[in-house]
Parts: structure tokens; sequence; C-alpha cells
């Protein structure tokens, strides 16, 4: 089961990094991966010329290394959260 590259996956994904206390900003930037994570400020950066997908992939790739805090997510977040997860454990 995979999910959609879409507007409601881009914004449920934002939801989850901002119950986390994670701030996301669509700067311009030279970051060579797209994106850059300021961990003590708790901000994720994201190349702002990015597409929905990619803007998606930048996110998911921020969130494996970010420490989330499942007992704050809803349910909509949290089925996103598991199925990208599995989706880990399967490559």
């Amino acid at each position: 089961m995979s999910f959609k590259y879409n507007a409601a996956t881009l914004t449920t994904l934002e939801s989850i990094f901002k119950v986390n206390h994670y701030v996301v900003r669509y700067e311009k930037g030279r970051f060579q991966s797209g994106y850059c994570v300021l961990q003590d400020k708790r901000v994720a950066v994201v190349n702002k010329f990015f597409e929905t997908e990619a803007r998606i992939n930048a996110l998911i790739e921020i969130l494996s290394q970010i420490e989330v805090d499942v007992t704050l997510l809803d349910d909509k977040q949290i089925k996103l959260y598991e199925q990208l997860a599995q989706q880990k454990l399967e490559i």
C-alpha cells in the first residue's frame, strides 16, 4: 500500500512536523539535497522551487532524521507515519 503524492499528503506531513514543534519553511537556498534542518531551532527548510512530490520526498527524508513523538499524532498522521515506516522497511 502506497500513499499519494498530492497536496493532502503534503499537508499531513507538514502537520506531523508542526505537532512535534518543528517549523517547515519553503525558501530559496543552496542546499545540496534540496533541504536543510536546523536542529537547534527545530526548523526544516525545503527548496521552495520543488514541486509537491519533491517536497514530500524531502520531508520524508527529514522525518527519518528527527525524533518523532507519535503520542502527539492524530489518527490520520499516525496512518501516514506508519505507511512511511513500512515503506522504509521494504526498501
